[in-house]
């Protein structure tokens, strides 16, 4: 697949579902618009109680007030990144997906301009930084330890721009690819046997 037809083919195979349930949380999926596209990633902050120093995209939990999944995710990246709404063109969304502690995520794919400047809120975000996603396409997957009740398991994971991709942020590229792309990466559960005592549904990230 060629660089430059990246976004062409994300525009052309990515829509939005007919029926959307509303999510208890959404991110956006922010893709540069240029002939070799970048992902929007975010490292957030150490000291924060839930998925401290781990990368994810601009997202979170849904507000009384928001009125979609699409409201959420825009929210969101503009109270993290100041990502002005306005900035991005919406192409579709993807499958729901569900983190480690229950809640229902939606992913929400939209295209932003090449070299916009963005400001991460210090409170929830230590680095903002963009991703070749050709190269998180073909980039070999890295076992990644995580300890879990005394004992050590091994997550799938991307290794790029100095950081690890991995859980449910690695598990929505691997989606984005799947359906926006029709690229299948091979993405494994765990890349070792946990003994069945694991609860593997609570390690889902």
């Amino acid at each position: 697949m060629s660089t430059k037809t990246l976004i062409d083919h994300l525009q052309q195979q990515l829509r939005f579902a007919r029926h959307v349930e509303p999510a208890q949380a959404a991110v956006l999926i922010a893709i540069t618009k240029e002939d070799d596209p970048k992902v929007l990633l975010t490292r957030r902050s150490k000291h924060l109680n839930q998925h401290a120093g781990e990368v994810s995209f601009p997202g979170g939990k849904r507000d009384p007030e928001d009125s979609s999944n699409i409201a959420v995710a825009l929210r969101e990246a503009h109270e993290e990144t100041a990502l002005n709404p306005y900035d991005v063109e919406l192409i579709g969304d993807l499958p729901m997906q569900q983190s480690k502690s229950g809640l229902t995520v939606k992913p929400v794919v939209g295209l932003i301009p090449a070299q916009i400047e963005l400001v991460a809120q210090p409170t929830e975000i230590d680095r903002i930084f963009f991703a070749s996603l050709r190269e998180l396409m073909e980039t070999p997957t890295q076992p990644h330890a995580v300890q879990y009740q005394q004992q050590t398991l091994y997550f799938p994971s991307m290794h790029i721009e100095e950081e690890i991709v991995w859980g449910l942020t690695a598990r929505m590229l691997v989606s984005l690819f799947k359906y926006g792309l029709k690229y299948d990466k091979e993405w494994p559960f765990l890349l070792n046997m946990a003994p069945l005592s694991v609860d593997l549904h609570a390690m889902t990230k």
